[in-house]
């Protein structure tokens, strides 16, 4: 092989395990106030458009009180699309200022700066099951929003929660 082979083999390498291996255990914190907040840094991948995202996000109450826990859940429209990541924030509907506070979960992290949460591990996903708590001196309404990854390349991002109307 000439040298030039082997060099560009040894870049296209380089690029395909940063590719798999950025951000495994989630966002940075930083991800919260950064040029593109709330979206993930890879590289030149940008956001999907919003009218193609086959994901939802969906919690069970926008009205809190205080020390109210919300339960917010991550899943796929046809329950077939699996996900390797998100980063989810919770947001006052009236100030839009960060929000309460997340309870750790299994495989998540949680970012308190800016009251989000993310994955834990990059593994394939089927949904993920999350809960926020209000805050204790505090009652309004809540909205979710944030970024679903289904791989490092195609994410959406500024997806706004729905919620569950309950009958």
């Amino acid at each position: 092989m000439s040298v030039s082979v082997m060099y560009s083999l040894a870049v296209l390498l380089a690029v395909s395990l940063t590719a798999t291996l950025a951000f495994p255990d989630g966002a940075p914190s930083d991800t919260c106030v950064k040029k593109r907040p709330n979206q993930p840094n890879h590289g030149q991948a940008r956001s999907q458009p919003l009218d193609s995202n086959p994901y939802n996000v969906v919690a069970d109450s926008e009205h809190y009180h205080p020390g109210q826990e919300v339960s917010v859940v991550i899943y796929s429209h046809t329950k077939q699309e699996l996900f390797r990541g998100f980063f989810i924030q919770a947001r006052d509907a009236d100030s839009n200022e960060w929000i309460g506070e997340w309870l750790h979960s299994e495989n998540t992290n949680t970012i308190p700066e800016c009251s989000a949460i993310t994955h834990g591990d990059n593994r394939d996903k089927l949904a993920a099951k999350l809960i926020w708590k209000a805050p204790q001196n505090k009652r309004g309404r809540v909205y979710f929003t944030g970024t679903v990854l289904q791989s490092y390349g195609t994410f959406w991002s500024d997806i706004i929660g729905k919620v569950q109307r309950h009958q």
